[in-house]
């Protein structure tokens, strides 16, 4: 009765150090803005909820595994959950450095502002573009995704594989590329703009040197970059939350 006891516990902790994993790097729940102890009883309560349905797999390699082993499994349960945290961030990270881009080809990189995701300051434009992403990240349900890729995902890395640091860098580089080449996609109105824009301005001052075009041209930039923004912005998001959901869904 005792052995079955704590045999029940090391098969909750190894689900906790999986979920908790992915939900300290995975957009919207390690928000800084969501209080820790709220993170961590979010973690227990889908732990403990998702363990009668993936409990009898793992509680039969944990009642067959020595002290070393169980150490070996929570260290690997722990480094495939931040896996599959980290490649959410990632598409997270490259939208805010592509919105910082396009705020320094509109003009406004030193306008900053407060960041949802990071306690560091980033461009007004960048926050807004991540306080969208997020917001829409639980209202579209892409938060349950999350919770079933990480049910889906004792299929495809089971606990007795272990993790695989050669299929961890694969499949963080893979990641990497499509979410840049996504948030190039979204950003590719505003790099434009601002090509032709500064091209514009440059023939201008080359042709009247006596004039400063540059502080002339900057208002004008700022609002064509921002009637530009005003009218692209749900086309912008809605290509981000379609990739993004394609990625969780796919894994």
């Amino acid at each position: 009765m005792i052995w079955t006891g704590s045999n029940a516990v090391l098969t909750a902790f190894l689900l906790f150090c999986r979920i908790s994993g992915c939900l300290m790097l995975m957009p919207g729940f390690s928000s800084p803005r969501v209080p820790v102890t709220v993170r961590l009883f979010l973690c227990v309560a889908i732990s403990l909820a998702l363990t009668p349905f993936l409990g009898e797999t793992i509680g039969k390699i944990v009642g067959n595994a020595s002290a070393f082993a169980l150490v070996k499994l929570i260290v690997s349960e722990t480094l495939i959950g931040s896996l599959i945290g980290l490649m959410g961030r990632i598409f997270f990270a490259a939208l805010e450095t592509l919105g910082t881009s396009i705020a320094m080809q509109i003009g406004l990189a030193n306008a900053l502002g407060v960041s949802v995701e990071d306690s560091e300051s980033t461009p007004s434009i960048a926050d807004f573009l991540i306080f969208l992403a997020t917001t829409l990240l639980f209202v579209t349900d892409q938060h349950l995704e999350v919770i079933r890729g990480l049910v889906a995902s004792y299929r495809t890395l089971p606990v007795a594989s272990g993790f695989g640091p050669q299929f961890g860098l694969i499949q963080v580089a893979d990641t990497l590329s499509k979410a840049f080449f996504l948030s190039l996609r979204v950003a590719s109105p505003f790099i434009l703009f601002g090509i032709v824009f500064n091209l514009a301005v440059g023939v201008a001052n080359k042709l009247t040197p006596q004039i400063q075009v540059y502080f002339i041209a900057t208002p004008f930039a700022v609002a064509g970059g921002l009637f530009l923004f005003y009218f692209t912005f749900k086309e912008v998001l809605g290509l981000f939350m379609a990739g993004f959901s394609n990625w969780l869904a796919g894994g």
